[in-house]
């Protein structure tokens, strides 16, 4: 088979279906992206790069920003597509992430051609991420600002042959009249690599933890409200103030993956730690970390503080559930889609740092009663979310797509 990839973050969500489809010798595959990083390498996978001619014009409307980068990058990766047409490479599918621009002129290019889109999130301004947080309500220009944000997803729904979202939860976005053309597909988890550790010690090249039995963990791309950032630093003085021999890990990069950042330049972190009193000896702020060391660091975990909005639901907290970690989660609709209260890990109000260290303190206290949770949490990810079971469901759908011309 032959199959064009396009992300622009090399290779994103697509990393596991592009090893599969570069193994065998048979098909030839090739992944349509902006990001050059040589680290980044797929054996049987040619990359093809694109990177458009110019940025967004800033006397562009502000609703309209997104759409006219998404407009640009789908220009570059026309040309690039291009190219590869007068090379003879004519795809029997393609598959890329909606909402950055990529795929809008895939089939200006390959009409004939099948195009499945990942869909990972359609924004809408009530009853999700946007109007969660009372202390942050949503102005008459954010209402329509949001709404206008959709449109090159809007486009690709329109054209694409068929679609994919990772959960049940990030479907329901969408439009309802979209949803039969759109099947849930996690990108699933590696389970024998995120599997548990029973005993194991944190020892990091730039921490070590090896003497620490109570370990508390929390990991984002950004330390930012989204993910509940300030609510987990107010609930480590509670945590803290309960147990005098816990420490706490915390992995992420000190930036804002999603939504806004302070008017006054500060980051959250900097914000957060001036405003809650901690003793930091016992606060590990570790960067963003490389596969190897963000598994011992889950393996290690005695509890698990996820919390998100109403948004994309986190690979991080299926990987920590795969390696049987303990989730504190915030009582939200995608984490709710796998956690069950106190049958595969605990649930919290999100704004509640006191009712998240009561639970931290529950889970360290209480060993014993924790266990099955334990084991619950890492069935679930082996039953529902296994990368050995996902992989195949999604590399059938394609094919199935493939063949639907």
């Amino acid at each position: 088979m032959r199959v064009l990839f396009i992300h622009p973050n090399f290779p994103a969500q697509f990393r596991h279906l592009a090893r599969a489809f570069g193994s065998n010798s048979q098909n030839q595959v090739i992944f349509a992206t902006k990001n050059e990083n040589p680290e980044w390498k797929i054996p049987g996978v040619t990359r093809a790069m694109y990177a458009p001619h110019r940025q967004p014009n800033r006397e562009t409307h502000h609703y309209l920003r997104n759409s006219e980068e998404a407009v640009l990058q789908g220009q570059a990766a026309f040309r690039t597509a291009e190219q590869l047409k007068k090379q003879g490479f004519i795809p029997d599918i393609i598959y890329g992430h909606s909402g950055w621009g990529g795929t809008l002129y895939m089939k200006d290019i390959f009409p004939h051609t099948p195009l499945m889109c990942y869909f990972e999130w359609y924004y809408n301004a009530y009853g999700a991420d946007a109007d969660f947080d009372p202390s942050d309500p949503l102005s008459v220009d954010d209402y329509l600002r949001i709404r206008t944000k959709n449109a090159a997803i809007l486009m690709d729904l329109v054209h694409c042959d068929h679609g994919v979202s990772p959960t049940h939860w990030q479907r329901s976005q969408f439009p309802h009249t979209f949803h039969p053309k759109i099947s849930v597909v996690h990108d699933g988890i590696d389970v024998e690599y995120f599997k548990p550790n029973p005993g194991a010690k944190l020892i990091l090249p730039q921490l070590d933890l090896s003497h620490v039995d109570e370990i508390v963990t929390y990991v984002a791309r950004g330390m930012e409200p989204y993910r509940g950032f300030p609510q987990m630093i107010e609930s480590l003085a509670y945590i803290q103030e309960r147990l005098p021999n816990c420490h706490v890990v915390i992995v992420g990069s000190d930036r804002v993956a999603y939504g806004k950042s302070l008017p006054d330049g500060k980051t959250y972190k900097q914000y957060m730690l001036e405003k809650v009193p901690l003793d930091l000896s016992r606060v590990h702020f570790v960067g963003s970390l490389p596969y190897g060391q963000y598994l011992k660091v889950i393996q290690a975990s005695t509890a698990h503080i996820y919390l998100t909005r109403p948004f994309v639901l986190s690979w991080s907290m299926l990987e920590a559930m795969s390696t049987g970690c303990l989730i504190i989660g915030s009582d939200t609709p995608p984490v709710k889609e796998v956690i069950q209260d106190g049958v595969n890990g605990l649930l919290v109000d999100f704004f509640s740092p006191k009712e998240i260290a009561e639970r931290v303190e529950e889970v360290i206290k209480h060993p014993t009663r924790m266990a099955d949770i334990r084991l619950q949490a890492r069935q679930t990810i082996v039953e529902k979310y296994s990368l050995q079971q996902l992989l195949s469901q999604h590399i059938e759908l394609m094919s199935k797509v493939a063949k639907s011309s």
